[in-house]
């Protein structure tokens, strides 16, 4: 089967910092459903775990964190999917990445296909659905179906992909959101998401939201990076709550955060499949329920960039666009 893979990990400019390879095609095995890819999108996470390290793999390494396609083969403890399903899912980073013809994944963190989008348009979703939904609803433990309605969300670096399905999931359970964004592009972009105000995290955010008449927020995600820590401290209400998704070795003062009796909470969607929780399958739920939002017009695809086909020139550029950092909502590569 055909797969786009690495051996030595390079900046993105190296004309073999992807390969087109030839692999065996995987055979499911216990809750395993094989997936005939039709369209991944790339993420973050993608270029980090590619960026330059002094490593040599001994074979080709497939990566990749979002797919769409359907179902070609079930493992024999398989009980919610079957040959020729829809489906779309992020994987699991401890296992081969999605940027291959055929795919293997635990059945319990992929979600059936929203049925009204392509394959391109619902792989852009699933990492950051998942991202997005768990920072809200399980971290910071927002009512999903819109019991905190009237609540603020203050969601810093709206304009990337978790950002862009963030808006929409916090409109839906009733909250009101204020997204931050630099660029003209990315301030239009969160606008037409939903976002009820838009502020620019490249200035001084506590005087942007004063100016709202805002003295502090409910909740708070921090979508891109922790250098806007302590200008989350001084907006969280008392026994508010912050969300984070970026590791840093920034220095992060707790001091005003026990003052105001608020919590932090780190999310890491991969964190289910990577230590096998009980709630696994809590990954298929919520991609089901996001799928059944997007049918009825509630919620839409973040796609804004699709290349195709899907192979080491293509996957090189995609990177690169991931890498700018000024990417507005999701770069897809689409078939094979």
């Amino acid at each position: 089967m055909k797969a786009v893979a690495f051996t030595h990990y390079l900046p993105v400019e190296n004309p073999n910092a992807f390969l087109d390879v030839e692999l065996e095609k995987p055979i499911p095995a216990n809750h395993d459903i094989l997936v005939a890819v039709k369209a991944v999108a790339v993420n973050p996470v993608d270029t980090k775990v590619r960026s330059p390290k002094d490593k040599i793999e001994p074979s080709p390494r497939v990566i990749g964190y979002d797919a769409s396609g359907i179902v070609e083969a079930v493992g024999p403890d398989v009980t919610v999917f079957k040959v020729g399903d829809e489906v779309y899912y992020a994987g699991d980073i401890t296992r081969p990445g999605t940027n291959q013809e055929f795919h293997l994944v635990d059945e319990r963190i992929v979600g059936h296909k929203p049925t009204l989008l392509s394959h391109a348009e619902a792989a852009a979703l699933p990492l950051t659905t998942i991202t997005a939904y768990e920072s809200f609803f399980d971290r910071l433990g927002i009512d999903r179906d819109g019991a905190d309605k009237g609540q603020t969300i203050l969601i810093i670096g709206a304009g990337g992909g978790v950002g862009s399905i963030g808006i929409q999931l916090a409109k839906q359970s009733g909250l009101t959101v204020i997204a931050t964004a630099s660029r003209p592009e990315t301030r239009s972009w969160v606008k037409e998401l939903g976002a009820d105000h838009v502020i620019n995290h490249r200035d001084d955010m506590v005087a942007q939201v004063r100016a709202l008449g805002m003295q502090h927020v409910d909740h708070i995600a921090i979508f891109n990076d922790m250098r806007h820590w302590e200008t989350a401290v001084e907006l969280i209400r008392p026994q508010g709550g912050i969300v984070s998704i970026d590791d840093t070795d920034l220095p992060m003062p707790m001091g005003g955060m026990k003052m105001k009796a608020a919590s932090l909470h780190w999310e890491f969607m991969f964190a289910r499949s990577m230590h096998k929780t009980p709630d696994m399958a809590e990954q298929h739920k919520l991609l089901t329920h996001v799928a059944k939002e997007i049918d009825a017009g509630r919620i839409r695809t973040t796609v804004s960039q699709v290349l195709t086909p899907i192979n080491a020139n293509n996957m090189r550029e995609a990177h690169r666009l991931v890498e700018t950092g000024n990417a507005k909502g999701k770069i897809v590569v689409e078939g094979f």
